[in-house]
């Protein structure tokens, strides 16, 4: 064999020979976080729309059902499991207290913030996050993501009012719902037919209300109880 063929032959094998050293490519794994899926429950129409559009423009989240009552809200809720939900209190058929108890007796740990002027009934009735309609709209996105993270979203200075309505003793539910019947201008016998009570044991009831409440009258109590969320007229 000449010297030319041999030389040949060799580079041959070297080619054929599989190189040991080259590394395989690695598999490139998709590290995109899932966007935050969001449901808006609003009865305006126009408030709804600018939320969605809002919402849509941010590259981690998304809109994926809206409502226009709270009846809504607490179906669509359970249909989609939407990671935070965007909550009117003020809303028809079933309000917005009523969708978040619902909601909440599915599933305890449903992240949901509300959009309204009632921070005490809405954090008692277990919202996550609380902000009012006019809120900047980078605060509103901060909001979602933090409630999607688990955290409690209030600003300080709504914080500091929820203390104020919540400081003191807290009523039981009986006694709620003496001041209610109360609201009502029912008298302590109208009020023990109603709950099927003694008179004599609404009038404890009424002597810890107003304990309770620091008030010396019933127009008082009830005045207090509708400026704290207790109840409503």
């Amino acid at each position: 064999m000449t010297l030319k063929k041999k030389t040949a032959a060799k580079s041959n094998k070297r080619a054929k020979k599989p190189n040991s050293a080259a590394k395989k490519t690695p598999e490139v794994k998709d590290t995109k976080k899932p966007r935050i899926k969001v449901l808006i429950a609003d009865d305006h129409s126009v408030v709804r729309e600018g939320l969605v559009s809002l919402i849509t423009r941010k590259a981690d989240m998304i809109v994926i059902a809206e409502a226009g009552n709270g009846r809504e809200a607490a179906d669509l809720w359970k249909q989609h499991r939407p990671d935070v939900t965007l909550l009117d209190l003020r809303m028809p058929e079933l309000d917005g207290v009523g969708a978040i108890k619902e909601i909440r007796a599915s599933d305890e740990n449903a992240r949901i913030i509300v959009l309204d002027e009632d921070i005490y009934r809405a954090i008692q009735a277990g919202a996550k996050g609380y902000l009012l309609k006019d809120v900047p709209r980078e605060a509103l996105m901060d909001c979602i993501r933090r409630v999607h993270a688990g955290e409690t979203c209030v600003p300080v200075h709504l914080a500091a009012k929820l203390a104020e309505r919540v400081s003191g003793e807290t009523l039981s539910a009986r006694e709620i719902d003496v001041l209610k019947l109360m609201a009502q201008g029912k008298s302590n016998k109208e009020i023990g037919s109603a709950l099927f009570i003694s008179e004599g044991t609404v009038k404890s009831h009424v002597k810890a209300i107003f304990s309770k409440m620091n008030v010396i009258s019933r127009t008082e109590a009830v005045a207090s109880a509708t400026r704290r969320g207790l109840i409503q007229l």
